[in-house]
């Protein structure tokens, strides 16, 4: 991958390694466009997430790096927000960064793609779960208060799959991302997960390229050493569905770049 947006530090609390390593792995898996989106501050859940005193130390701590290695590589600077109303700030959309991911990681406030929480599972109706996660999915799009869709269908991390058709779960939720202008990432961390297989399925990702929308990729790693895995396999999932382009933003406007 040339492109690799989505990737955090130890700010977060479940992340290890220093910004400097993480950058030195992306350099030597040739990534071009390297970015940082740490898990935005919110007055929830904020065991996994900075705080909104930290703002400025890892802004700062990105451009800095962004200047040391700037003859090497591209740094970009974002934040990874949860969609979750009621919790969003505006220190963090209205934030001076490349970009925003947009992610769901919770129905209800309920952590579902938490292992702690993996019993809730049993008591639901599955396609119910899934329908409710794309739902938030839509009305995060229809926000157009972000610029990247993350892991558009990490409800599928513990391999609990529907039993009615995806697309028809995800449909309206795809053509809101449309809609927005957003892009979608390709997310390899799903290789590291129990479905063991990126984010977007291949049936999803095939209905995202008929739609016209964007993809960029995203290691989202949490140690250096997560930095560029399964970028292979990735690249060849994009080229097999005839994508030849991603994205990267820059202070919020989007830029093509061939692969």
């Amino acid at each position: 991958m040339i492109v690799d947006l989505h990737n955090h530090t130890k700010l977060c609390n479940h992340a290890e390694g220093e910004i400097s390593q993480y950058i030195e792995k992306a350099i030597e898996c040739g990534v071009k466009y390297f970015g940082f989106s740490e898990h935005a501050p919110m007055n929830f859940d904020e065991k996994y997430r900075i705080n909104f005193e930290q703002m400025k130390e890892y802004e700062k701590s990105v451009l800095d790096a962004k200047e040391r290695y700037k003859n090497s590589i591209e740094i970009l600077l974002g934040y990874e927000v949860d969609y979750l109303i009621g919790y969003m700030d505006e220190r963090v959309l209205n934030a001076d960064v490349d970009y925003l991911i947009g992610s769901v990681h919770f129905i209800e406030e309920w952590g579902f793609d938490n292992p702690e929480f993996i019993g809730n599972y049993k008591n639901q109706n599955i396609d119910e779960i899934w329908q409710k996660y794309f739902n938030a999915i839509e009305d995060m799009a229809k926000s157009k208060l972000f610029d990247i869709v993350g892991h558009i269908d990490l409800i599928k991390i513990f391999n609990f799959l529907p039993k009615k058709n995806i697309i028809e779960i995800a449909k309206n939720a795809l053509f809101a991302i449309k809609e927005a202008g957003m892009s979608v990432e390709i997310y390899v961390a799903g290789f590291r997960k129990p479905v063991a297989e990126a984010y977007p399925s291949p049936i999803l990702l095939e209905e995202i390229k008929k739609l016209g929308i964007p993809i960029t990729f995203a290691s989202d790693a949490h140690k250096p050493e997560q930095v560029g895995l399964f970028s292979d396999e990735t690249l060849n999932i994009a080229k097999n569905l005839g994508f030849d382009e991603c994205v990267i933003y820059r202070k919020r406007k989007k830029e093509f770049i061939k692969f």
